[in-house]
């Protein structure tokens, strides 16, 4: 089972994590393989969006459990999770500041790291037998993957605070009704159409713009207005000499 990838029209990649590496996508042997896969879109300039997406009833469904088992008889659980947080947390700050658009197609369960991978991503598309847990609080863990970070954010740290405790489960509809999802497809047919066809669309525009306003978003909630303010001058200020600048301008001018 392994990680596979598909090259489409207009700079988009499909990578479709398939078999163990959906069902069980955090252990020693899986996550470094999905990570040198998305990094390696994400460092390749044809490549203008991302799109991830599981096989069957996986998007990416968290740590493997009977490896779980063998680090506690070995005397090793803190080691192992510390090697593999120490691949998937750089993975996702780099999803969060490149320029590359990063879109989850989630088509079945996201949960635990899984969930993290999808909240990193730009935008969620979900087909309705999708499902999203966290899972930890029932494993005696508190969470990683960037979800107390990133959930809080798109749903309220009130909601938030509900899911982790009370160990929830949401389905798609819930996940979009609250927010933590952008689009629920009417039917699986549909996801990976719709996916790629908002890659496509939100990863047209120049770098520049995609990166800094990614890091705009990413950082708004830190500062205070004046200082946003004067972060926000000084990135387009920075866009003012870039060729997607002048091309834009032009291209109004012309209409």
């Amino acid at each position: 089972m392994t990680v596979h990838t598909e090259d489409l029209d207009d700079g988009i990649r499909l990578l479709t994590l398939t078999g163990s590496m959906a069902s069980q996508s955090f252990s020693r042997a899986s996550l470094p393989v999905i990570a040198d896969a998305i990094n390696n879109a994400l460092g390749d300039s044809n490549i203008k969006g991302l799109v991830i997406t599981g096989e069957g009833r996986f998007f990416s469904a968290g740590a493997d459990i009977n490896a779980f088992q063998a680090s506690i008889e070995a005397d090793e659980a803190p080691q192992l999770i510390r090697d593999l947080t120490n691949i998937l947390h750089p993975l996702i700050v780099k999803m969060r500041q490149s320029p590359t658009i990063t879109v989850a197609a989630v088509n079945g369960a996201a949960a635990g790291g899984g969930l993290g991978l999808a909240l990193a991503c730009d935008a969620r598309i979900a087909s309705p037998k999708a499902k999203f847990a966290a899972a930890y609080a029932s494993m005696g863990l508190s969470p990683d993957g960037g979800t107390t970070w990133l959930l809080p954010r798109l749903v309220g740290e009130q909601v938030a605070r509900k899911f982790f405790l009370q160990n929830e489960i949401w389905t798609a509809r819930e996940a979009r009704d609250l927010g933590a999802i952008d689009v629920l497809v009417s039917d699986d047919g549909a996801l990976l159409e719709t996916a790629i066809g908002l890659a496509k669309h939100w990863s047209q525009w120049g770098n520049h713009t995609k990166e800094a306003t990614k890091h705009l978003l990413h950082v708004h909630a830190d500062h205070d207005f004046e200082t946003h303010l004067k972060h926000e001058q000084t990135l387009i200020e920075a866009a003012g000499i870039t060729q997607e600048f002048k091309d834009g301008v032009q291209k109004f001018l012309e209409k």
